[in-house]
């Protein structure tokens, strides 16, 4: 009788030890999952920064009414177009 206690006592534990080692994989991979999830809001939060002060940048060239502003900025960045006496360096390292 005492044999069968015994096989009972070492099945509880090893299912202990079971569910305490699922936990502690599933604990790791949340902590994962929260890193990557922290540093994609960090990015997001940049980028709306960016968003924002280009925002701002746009609102204040509507503001000063000129438009030579808005249409000077659209050609250079949209076409490429650059003024006649002007040079253009272009970076081909990949940096």
């Amino acid at each position: 009788m005492g044999r069968v206690k015994s096989n009972k006592s070492y099945f509880v534990r090893f299912l202990v030890l079971g569910v305490c080692v699922y936990l502690i994989v599933t604990l790791l991979g949340l902590w994962n999952t929260l890193n990557e999830s922290k540093a994609t809001l960090k990015a997001l939060e940049e980028q709306y920064a960016a968003e924002k002060n280009s925002i701002e940048e746009l609102r204040a060239m509507l503001d000063d009414d000129s438009n030579s502003a808005i249409v000077e900025k659209a050609a250079r960045e949209r076409l490429g177009y650059v003024f006649s006496d002007e040079q253009v360096f272009i970076d081909i390292s990949g940096n």
